[in-house]
């Protein structure tokens, strides 16, 4: 390298006429045919005839013009990065302007109403952190209370200037909070093995930094961010969080760990280049925006080397020019493709060669909050392989402003702004970025916000606002039942992932809002068709409907994506047909049919969340299918375990199947308590195992009316039961006079069983069975719960007759002669 360099210069310089070279090739395409034509006439010319002599002089000086033209775009090129730099570096800077006005104005408005609308709002985003984003060790989180004190910032202590940057004006200022009146606090619920509860209180700030704030689109928004990483420091305080809680001590690590969590959110999202927007629209609708569907298309990049992809910018810089020169020649053989990245949704564009590849790939996304950020990153492909290489990454963010219109805006060159606007749904808006941390490559991106959804069930769609449609995306709370059900139809899937070896796909789609679980059956094709139809009682406070998809295999199921969606201000009698991609692949979209249904108060218990109090609720465990398998020998000893509030019941153990048969009736006082089902593995030697549960709603359940269905079950990969439940109301039941005989054979025939499974106990016992003693202890166990059942239903009924003979009474003391005279006299 270094002798080349020391020659003299008369040698050619071989990289520039490669850079020529393939110049002339990407902007005169038909070169390609040329130059053979121009090769086969000197081929003639040379052993055929000659031609004359113009025709190679032509040929010069047509080759010297286009060459000087090279030179010269070059030359402005960097004429103009040079006067950029230089207006940069000495652009106008106003005069030092005091702030003490400002810091006035912020005193007087911060306590009453800066300080509550920023706390509200820091609430909601970090409660709904909290509950998308805790640790495996923590069961439950919750916020307490917020509050930012009555202490607001120092803005711009030592002043503000304002500076020009290109075409845009920026302002510096100083920001300062210091505060110890902050407080926010956190109750936390620790997991096993810890179990156990504390207080985590946040109760001191200290931020210190420089402030850039930049207006945009012509005073519409204003971008906000740090010069570089402020000065960071969090107080902590742990306390008691009632009986069984942990040590009120302070935890070594969690304060600087907050701090480093605290600082690197604000690197990722408000340190230069990266900036924060607020908008300031002039009119303000006073919508909350919680989700929205966007639709990216990636449309084609260009000027991508294979030099960008070495890594760190400083090995670029020690790479050779001869390193160079094998990049540049074999660029038209680089295979790149993009991956946008939205949250957890992630979809790929097709692999395509070339510096200047064009995809013209189009997207279905999804935003659950008002804002979002797009992230495009470029990776490229080893030939004849099946690894990838990161190259680059851009982004673009997107934001809701408060006048129905979108702000996207995204870092251009020489961390510059790129800032766009549309005013309404279905604008497309087309926007070319330079990849990040190289100093070649842009990306072409067009983005159509198709529609924004609000909490009060409205949404935007192409410049229309439909308030008859309710939103799918949006924030979350601790949840309550409203009294409605929402219908849930999985309708169909497509473009779902296949198995790599085998290319089939057996998808099924489980389904779970509130404590509801439901699940599809199995379809054998990557688009499959279910046209099932769910119902759920519909839980406050925007829940979500948590939607996750598999493929089912004999190893054991594959997980194939996964989507959550927000049924916050769903309207009656309006039903809405959405595809919803799955997250966390890379294709593969749901469709989906929700509506929500206002139950008739004429239907007796239905559309009640409390007990019916003298009813009865009746279970019928009828069996259960494909358990898991908890034993070595592939099988299980499956019973059922029923909560029902304080009040525990069991089924009898069926021994060695994972399709148990138990066909055995519980009965339990309507008080509205939560009825839940464990499901056990039976072992006489060890605890026993459990094998999943579910939680069986019967609160809107229509009155004697028996619900027979399928639950699957929680906390395994698979697993279903098969139950039998009724809502028994005696006021609405018509009992004839010969319901005294039916209760007594049913109480001599418990007695009767009671002695036979005594009988068969002893001799067992004699016999020196331990399995069928085993089986027997369990059956005259389930006797036992079945004569307290019968018990409680007598006393139920005696009371309802003792309510019918004082009502009769009342009524005939009412009718009474005398009781007329009375009331005459």
């Amino acid at each position: 390298m270094g002798r080349r360099k020391g020659k003299g210069k008369g040698f050619i310089n071989v990289e520039g006429f490669v850079e020529f070279f393939k110049y002339m090739m990407e902007e005169k395409p038909f070169l390609r045919f040329l130059i053979p034509l121009i090769m086969v006439c000197w081929a003639i010319e040379k052993w055929v005839f000659s031609f004359s002599n113009w025709v190679p002089l032509v040929v010069v000086v047509w080759a010297t013009i286009q060459y000087c033209n090279y030179h010269h775009q070059i030359v402005v090129e960097d004429l103009n990065k040079k006067w950029t730099q230089v207006t940069l570096n000495t652009s106008p800077i106003t005069p030092l302007e005091h702030c003490e006005w400002l810091n006035k104005l912020l005193m007087e408005v911060w306590q009453s109403y800066l300080s509550p609308k920023l706390a509200l709002r820091f609430q909601s985003m970090v409660e709904r952190r909290l509950k998308h984003n805790k640790s495996r060790i923590v069961e439950k989180i919750e916020l307490l209370d917020f509050s930012l004190g009555s202490c607001p910032p120092c803005l711009g202590l030592q002043g503000t200037r304002w500076s020009t940057t290109g075409d845009q004006r920026v302002m510096r200022l100083a920001f300062d909070w210091d505060t110890n009146e902050i407080s926010i606090m956190l109750l936390a619920k620790m997991a096993k093995p810890l179990l156990g509860t504390a207080r985590i209180v946040v109760n001191s700030l200290h931020i210190k930094g420089d402030l850039l704030l930049t207006p945009i689109l012509d005073g519409k928004a204003i971008l906000y961010s740090f010069v570089c990483t402020p000065e960071i420091r969090v107080g902590v305080a742990f306390g008691s969080g009632g009986s069984q809680s942990l040590p009120a001590t302070e935890l070594p690590g969690v304060s600087s760990c907050l701090v480093k969590l605290l600082t690197d959110t604000i690197v990722k999202t408000m340190v230069e280049p990266r900036r924060r927007c607020h908008s300031l629209p002039v009119v303000d609708l006073r919508k909350k925006a919680i989700g929205g569907i966007v639709h990216v298309k990636v449309v084609s990049a260009s000027k991508l080397s294979r030099i960008s992809s070495r890594g760190s910018p400083s090995r670029r810089h020690q790479t050779s020019s001869v390193d160079g020169f094998q990049d540049l020649i074999h660029d038209k053989d680089q295979q790149t493709f993009i991956e946008v990245e939205l949250g957890e949704l992630t979809r790929r564009t097709a692999v395509r060669s070339g510096s200047s590849p064009q995809w013209d790939s189009t997207f279905n996304m999804v935003l659950h909050e008002n804002t979002g950020i797009i992230r495009f990153h470029l990776y490229e492909c080893t030939p004849n392989g099946v690894k990838y290489n990161y190259m680059a990454s851009c982004e673009i963010k997107i934001r809701y402003a408060a006048d129905d219109s979108t702000i996207f805006w995204a870092i251009g060159p020489d961390a510059s702004v790129i800032a766009r606007h549309a005013e309404f749904c279905g604008q497309e808006i087309e926007i070319v970025l330079p990849f990040e941390g190289i100093n070649s490559g842009e990306l072409t991106v067009r983005l159509v916000l198709k529609e924004w959804q609000f909490s009060d069930g409205s949404h935007n769609l192409n410049h229309l606002r439909i308030t008859s449609q309710q939103s799918l995306y949006g924030s979350s709370n601790f949840p309550s039942t409203t009294g409605r059900k929402v219908n849930i139809t999985v309708v169909e899937g497509k473009d779902l992932i296949a198995k790599e070896k085998s290319g089939k796909c057996n998808p099924y789609v489980k389904l779970q809002y509130g404590k509801g679980l439901q699940k599809t059956l199995t379809v054998h094709s990557p688009n499959p068709f279910w046209s099932q139809k769910f119902e759920f009682n519909e839980v406050a406070g925007g829940e979500y409907l948590k939607l996750k998809c598999y493929s089912e295999e004999i190893l054991g199921d594959d997980s194939i994506g996964s989507a959550r969606i927000s049924l916050e201000g769903l309207v009656e009698g309006s039903a809405r047909d959405v595809w919803i991609p799955l997250e966390k692949v890379n294709s593969g979209e749901l469709r989906l049919q929700i509506e929500a249904i206002k139950v008739n108060d004429q239907e007796g218990s239905r559309g009640s969340t409390t007990g019916s109090g003298n009813g009865l609720i009746e279970l019928v465990l009828v069996e259960a299918r494909d358990l898991v398998a908890a034993d070595l020998r592939g099988t299980s000893d499956p019973y059922v375990r029923v909560h029902y509030g304080n009040l525990k019941r069991r089924t009898k153990v069926m021994f060695k199947t994972l399709n148990p048969q138990w066909n055995q009736t519980l009965e339990f006082p309507d008080d509205g308590s939560p009825l839940e089902l464990h499901v056990k593995d039976h072992n006489s030697l060890l605890p026993t195992s459990s094998i999943g549960d579910c939680v069986v709603e019967y609160l809107m359940l229509p009155p004697n009316e028996r619900s027979d269905k399928w639950i699957p079950l929680q906390g395994v990969k698979r697993g279903e039961i098969h139950i039998q439940i009724t809502r028994k109301v005696p006021e609405l039941l018509k009992k004839s006079s010969s319901d005294s005989d039916p209760s007594f054979c049913k109480s001599s025939q418990i007695s009767s069983q009671i002695k036979q499974s005594i009988t068969t106990l002893q001799s067992l016992i004699e016999d020196g069975n331990p399995e069928g003693l085993s089986t027997a202890l369990t059956d005259l166990e389930a006797l036992g719960y079945k004569q307290e059942e019968y018990m409680v239903q007598l006393e139920n009924e005696q009371m309802l007759l003792l309510d019918k003979i004082k009502d009769l009474g009342q009524e005939i003391f009412n009718s009474s002669p005398s009781s007329s005279r009375s009331s005459g006299s």
